[in-house]
């Protein structure tokens, strides 16, 4: 098995957080990949822009899509390798409390909030105004944030173990999260963080709600499996219907040759013995006389 066969055998195979790693890797090195053909022509590359959430209304009304494809797109090592990491070690944990439909659930709906309250904020301060036209979000990290505060709301007193520090409780790690959040704001990356607490508050939800019994991600987990089943290419199996005339027929042709086969075995025994039948013909006596 070649290595595209075994990765195409792992994603399909693979659970949900699998194929959403997979999902994020594949789209980062592709649009890697693609600019450096852009670069070496001379040419901008338009990728990204046709890709990424633009934080003014009239451009995400041009490009709807982005609001999804945000959430799958990389350009930076760095910004895909530490998201990368969160999603790994935290989605595992997701995964022990709940399932992959779950996962992808939250994943998404974090994504479309956290893609929300960017849009709001640009557009409802001020101190966005002179950027506003030109700012646009992308990563996962919105995403992956709703994941962890679920599993911080969900599960507070689950313990992980950081290097350095040692044994933390999910509260924590949530809780200082969204602090971080909220102080970053200020900082040169105000969308990424205003992202950051659509998810975290997505997340927030999802974990409360479904302590009552409600699961807030089902809606959209069925609307992406009956897509997917729609999308799945249907195995080519043709189907020959025959009459029962027909079978009749095919039936009494086999019963005619056999028996005239048996037949000539027994007119060669008569003539010439039955030592002068082949192993064949003795195996046929053979069975007819069970």
């Amino acid at each position: 098995m070649s290595i595209v066969d075994e990765i195409k055998e792992s994603f399909r195979e693979g659970s949900a957080l699998t194929r959403l790693i997979y999902i994020n890797i594949g789209v980062f090195l592709l649009i890697r990949i693609i600019n450096v053909f852009y670069f070496l022509s001379g040419q901008e590359f338009p990728l990204i822009g046709w890709l990424s959430m633009p934080a003014d209304v009239n451009q995400l009304l041009a490009r709807p899509w982005t609001i999804i494809t945000y959430m799958f797109l990389h350009f930076s090592f760095l910004h895909i390798l530490f998201n990368i990491l969160w999603l790994y070690w935290l989605g595992r944990i997701f995964l022990s409390y709940f399932d992959g439909r779950k996962l992808l659930g939250v994943y998404l709906l974090g994504g479309i909030a956290g893609g929300l309250f960017y849009l709001l904020a640009y557009n409802l301060f001020p101190a966005f105004d002179k950027v506003l036209a030109a700012s646009q979000l992308m990563g996962a990290s919105a995403a992956v944030i709703a994941i962890v505060i679920a599993v911080g709301v969900y599960v507070p007193n689950h313990t992980i173990y950081l290097m350095f520090i040692g044994p933390v409780k999910m509260k924590y790690i949530a809780l200082i999260s969204v602090l971080m959040y909220i102080i970053g704001i200020s900082t040169s990356n105000a969308g990424g963080n205003l992202a950051h607490l659509g998810g975290a508050f997505l997340g927030m939800i999802f974990a409360l709600q479904y302590k009552k019994g409600t699961d807030i991600s089902k809606g959209l987990s069925l609307l992406i499996e009956a897509v997917a089943k729609w999308l799945k290419p249907k195995p080519k199996v043709k189907i020959t219907y025959r009459n029962a005339s027909d079978r009749d027929i095919d039936y009494n042709r086999r019963k005619n040759a056999q028996q005239e086969h048996i037949n000539e075995i027994l007119d060669k025994i008569s003539k010439s013995g039955y030592d002068s039948l082949n192993k064949e013909e003795k195996e046929i006596l053979f069975r007819m006389g069970k």
